[in-house]
């Protein structure tokens, strides 16, 4: 591989326990000193994981990064309740998945008719006292190598929320991955916040607009195109899930695809702020994640995470091999044949 040192900004898409596939990409990342990330954005269990990363690189390093974001992932499965951990049925006959627990199903059936504010009225959050048992957020804000972007929803504007190195707090990271169905929106400054997936998974405006980097890894572990109809309601209800979280993210490249065109064609005039061309490039986990099912992403199990963590590695490893050459030089990530229906 080149010595070359590449100089990119990292996208991480939130996906619940599937945040476990990028936990490897990165800890993979991580072991290559000619990858130069100089930003990350990131949502939910990608704001998670990207928050983690910086503060073990702010503290020592790589290895450092590394060991925080494996304690990380050891307390999730820890300090998760039993309900979301898979039964002896579901080990026997799935690849992950927990939608045969009975514990998964009666909190699936209570959630229809109760909410967060009902079933849950503290507003217990137990990721809440693993971050802060990690990262020390006011020595974070210190952290100014790495550009930081993490999303949140505003509930009440219906926005997406971006916040950055200085402004990121506990809170901001619990309110980027507040699922509205598990926890209560979350209140900074007299706003209230869900999830970002729903605005952005993940934003990538902010690397653009906020950096002079010209290349864009996004780390996928959503599916955007599949192979076949839903037809259970299970399945169906995974789909429009996976929709309602990608819509953002294909509108924006989109976007990304339309402006290198017309830089390309010399109607936009190249300049060393926003008129650049952006090339592209992802670390997928749809062949890992994509015969898992939507309740897979409330796996806390530490042997699925373990499981992902591996393949998130390879699938990693495979890309520094393959298409990590083309960083600086070219898109090796098709926006037109993923999102125009190019044959």
């Amino acid at each position: 591989m080149s010595k070359t040192k590449k100089h990119v900004g990292i996208a991480l898409q939130g996906g619940g326990a599937h945040g476990a596939f990028t936990w490897g990409v990165l800890d993979r990342l991580l072991e290559e000193d000619v990858i130069v990330a100089e930003a990350m954005c990131g949502t939910s269990a990608g704001a998670v994981n990207a928050v983690t990363c910086a503060y073990g690189l702010h503290l020592g390093g790589p290895t450092k990064a590394k060991e925080l974001m494996e304690q990380l992932w050891r307390k999730i499965a820890q300090t998760g309740s039993s309900i979301f951990k898979p039964s002896m049925f579901d080990k026997a006959y799935s690849n992950g998945d927990i939608h045969n627990s009975p514990g998964y199903m009666m909190f699936n059936v209570m959630s229809q008719f109760l909410s967060p504010y009902n079933f849950n009225p503290f507003n217990y959050n137990p990721l809440k006292d693993i971050l802060n048992s990690l990262i020390d957020f006011e020595e974070l804000h210190l952290y100014n190598k790495k550009k930081l972007f993490i999303c949140a929803t505003n509930v009440k504007t219906n926005r997406a929320k971006i916040f950055t190195n200085k402004e990121i707090t506990v809170d901001a990271v619990l309110a980027s991955a507040c699922l509205p169905f598990l926890f209560q929106a979350v209140e900074i400054d007299g706003q209230f916040y869900w999830d970002g997936g729903y605005m952005g998974n993940p934003p990538i405006s902010p690397l653009i607009t906020n950096t002079d980097i010209h290349d864009i890894v996004l780390i996928k572990i959503n599916s955007i195109n599949i192979n076949s109809v839903p037809t259970t309601a299970r399945d169906i209800a995974d789909r429009v899930n996976e929709i309602s979280f990608n819509s953002s993210l294909i509108n924006e490249m989109k976007l990304i695809h339309y402006r290198n065109e017309l830089l390309r064609n010399g109607i936009l005039k190249v300049d060393d702020k926003n008129n650049r061309e952006i090339f592209v490039h992802t670390i997928s986990g749809y062949e890992a994640l994509s015969q898992l099912s939507q309740s897979s992403k409330m796996n806390i199990s530490w042997e699925f995470f373990l499981d992902l963590k591996e393949k998130g590695r390879k699938i990693a490893d495979h890309w520094i091999k393959t298409d990590f050459k083309e960083v600086g030089l070219k898109s090796t990530f098709d926006v037109e044949e993923h999102f125009f229906g190019k044959l």
